[in-house]
């Protein structure tokens, strides 16, 4: 099977028609997607303008917006891996990937497009949302896209560690729930980090998301070039060239390890 086939099959036959299968999940999924925005509105209007501007944002439903829907691709791309590897090993069909010719980091890159096409799916659908909740964008396409790449190539090495745990642990996965929840609360999505306490604040700077945040926030909202985010840009590309071997050494270490005790298939 060549490549257009895999994209196929991993997009369309084992993500597309299973998600769509389960129609309550969909409608979940898509309720998950749409009613945090609305949350978010309600609880700005709430506070309203002056206390806003006070933390540093001068239209919080933007903020928001833009944090939301980039957010996810982060939980949505580690989720998609580990879950993939743990249903695999529930249904047994691990060990035929591994004597595949897709290979496991083959199997893990293909799993990862579905992650990436749903998010995709659900930036738009949140980012349509804000416009109509009064959010204003003025879009650098070159930036955004250049930042929203880095931001994605450093998920997929944050997914293999998660992966790898997941080959080890079997259960309970501390890099998925990190990376799923706290990336919340720590990355700048619905509110600046400068509101954190300074020793929380570090953590937050020590998290990929927190600087695409502000990358993309500029590209999309005030349309800034991206020679005038190197800094982001710079800071982006260390956690990539550290987090993407760092990410195929411990899932290939995990995958090596699982099959010496013969435990690929447990669960």
């Amino acid at each position: 099977m060549g490549i257009s086939g895999k994209i196929y099959s991993f997009l369309y036959l084992r993500g597309f028609k299973v998600w769509v299968s389960y129609r309550t999940q969909t409608i979940l999924t898509v309720l998950g997607w749409v009613l945090p925005v609305f949350t978010y509105y309600f609880v700005g209007t709430s506070l309203g303008n002056t206390l806003v501007t006070e933390i540093g944002v001068k239209n919080y439903v933007a903020f928001f917006t833009v944090g939301l829907a980039f957010q996810g691709y982060v939980s949505s791309v580690i989720s998609t891996i580990s879950q993939r590897l743990r249903n695999e090993q529930l249904y047994g069909t691990i060990e035929y990937y591994v004597i595949s010719r897709t290979g496991t980091l083959g199997f893990l890159l293909y799993s990862a497009l579905w992650g990436l096409l749903l998010n995709t799916v659900n930036s738009v659908v949140i980012l349509a949302i804000g416009y109509v909740l009064g959010a204003n964008y003025h879009i650098n396409i070159i930036s955004t896209i250049i930042i929203l790449f880095l931001l994605i190539v450093s998920t997929l090495g944050i997914g293999m560690i998660a992966g790898a745990v997941t080959m080890i642990t079997k259960q309970g996965n501390p890099i998925s729930l990190f990376f799923n929840t706290f990336t919340n609360l720590l990355g700048g999505t619905v509110f600046p980090v400068t509101a954190l306490p300074i020793v929380v604040r570090y953590i937050s700077y020590g998290i990929p998301l927190t600087w695409a945040l502000e990358g993309l926030r500029g590209s999309m909202l005030q349309n800034t070039p991206v020679t005038n985010m190197l800094n982001v840009v710079e800071i982006l590309l260390i956690f990539d060239i550290i987090v993407i071997p760092l990410g195929v050494l411990s899932y290939n270490y995990a995958f090596r390890k699982a099959r010496e005790k013969g435990s690929l298939s447990e669960y």
